[in-house]
């Protein structure tokens, strides 16, 4: 649909507009796939694969941005906050793709230079990734804030293996072998804001159910980010349909 086109059909396009957020969703999910497998096995073809899938992220947000416009002024009020929900879905995944292309281009130019426990700890901070933006995907799509409640876990997760790796990789504590560190906690790095964006994500899963905007939440001292969430949930119960 061309840029200034008249919707004729609201209905239908608010339900092509959250099938492409679905879509994207899903093509960040290979993304980071490929490229674990590709660290794994250092395939150039499967690091190939995680450019097209930025370049079809890339090619989503163009089009949402393109025909977002004309169904705002047409959609219902419940209709309107879920299309300003795949707005914000589709600004995090297309920096998702933009990230895990980085931390690909960086394992396609170390490839066997990377240490063994390097490729192991990547691996893990890939692969529980991986497994976020799978759930996004599935909390979005269900409407689950459960499933959000995990995305929102694992991001510490991935903060700590990345954490465990900085610790390696300057103090060293165990005088393990390390190379490329410049490089591979750079690689890190890229996975970790990957997770603060599918964090982000699953934040907004919580808003669009519940109508209250966790990610303004006070975080009080000596609470974790988890026992901070499971109280808002109880104090912000979902909204009625």
């Amino acid at each position: 649909m061309a840029t200034g086109e008249v919707v004729l059909n609201p209905a239908q396009e608010f339900t092509d507009l959250v099938a492409l957020t679905l879509r994207a969703c899903e093509v960040a999910k290979d993304a980071i796939a490929n490229a674990t497998d590709g660290l794994g096995s250092n395939s150039p073809s499967l690091y190939d694969k995680v450019d097209e899938c930025e370049r079809e992220l890339d090619a989503l947000d163009r089009e949402l941005d393109q025909r977002i416009t004309a169904p705002l002024g047409l959609v219902d009020e419940k209709q309107r906050r879920e299309l300003l929900a795949c707005m914000k879905f589709m600004t995090d995944l297309e920096r998702v793709g933009d990230l895990i292309a980085t931390f690909a281009n960086g394992a396609r130019v170390l490839g066997t230079r990377l240490e063994p426990q390097d490729v192991k700890d990547l691996i893990r901070i890939a692969t529980t990734l991986e497994k976020m933006l799978s759930d996004v995907r599935e909390a979005y799509s269900k409407r689950d804030m459960n499933i959000a409640a995990g995305v929102i876990r694992s991001d510490s997760e991935i903060d700590r293996l990345r954490n465990l790796m900085f610790v390696r990789h300057v103090e060293n504590p165990e005088n393990q072998p390390t190379r490329e560190s410049i490089q591979v906690l750079f690689m890190a790095q890229s996975l970790e804001r990957a997770g603060d964006h599918a964090k982000n994500m699953a934040e907004e899963v919580c808003h669009l159910v519940s109508g209250h905007t966790l990610r303004h939440a006070l975080r009080a001292n000596g609470r974790s980010y988890e026992q901070m969430f499971l109280d808002w949930l109880r104090e912000h119960p979902p909204a009625r349909k």
